[in-house]
């Protein structure tokens, strides 16, 4: 993952409610998943195993925050447990193709969960963050964005 992509993912993070962070999840995880297939293809074989170990960061995230007592969470908790499952078989053999079946789960997952992301209507999970604007001050080729309300609990409350 570049550092603009985890900038990004930053900047989403602290202004996403409940589903859209589930969203930003699955698509960490397919960054990780294209990390490691991109790895793999430069025969790099720690960096291969640093992205499926991120990936499967992400994937125990996503397990741990699954509520058991509403459906279709075990089905959910099931589709997991077979990427977790599917991710070790990559590591082991040291193959992309695992990695695959990985991608067509999650970018299902990532896409429904998106649809329902914008009918929820709680506000951000973290409320006290820094407000970015992007454009106030910019070179020729660069975009600098500035970071207001810098106070000391930055996203913290005291």
């Amino acid at each position: 993952m570049t550092r603009e992509q985890k900038q990004e993912f930053t900047l989403r993070i602290t202004h996403a409610n409940p589903t859209e962070l589930v969203v930003i999840l699955y698509e960490m995880l397919l960054c990780y998943v294209q990390d490691g297939r991109e790895a793999l293809a430069e025969k790099k074989e720690w960096e291969f195993r640093e992205a499926i170990r991120k990936a499967r960061g992400c994937l125990g995230e996503l397990m741990n925050s699954l509520n058991l007592q509403y459906e279709p969470a075990p089905a959910l908790l099931s589709l997991c447990g077979f990427c977790v499952r599917r991710l070790a078989d990559s590591e082991r053999k040291v193959s992309p193709e695992p990695l695959g079946e990985i991608e067509q789960i999650v970018k299902q997952l990532r896409d429904a969960y998106s649809q329902i992301a914008g009918q929820n209507s709680a506000g951000p999970v973290m409320n006290n963050s820094q407000t970015v604007y992007a454009g106030l001050t910019y070179g020729r080729n660069t975009l600098t964005e500035n970071m207001a309300d810098q106070g000391a609990n930055r996203g913290m409350y005291a």
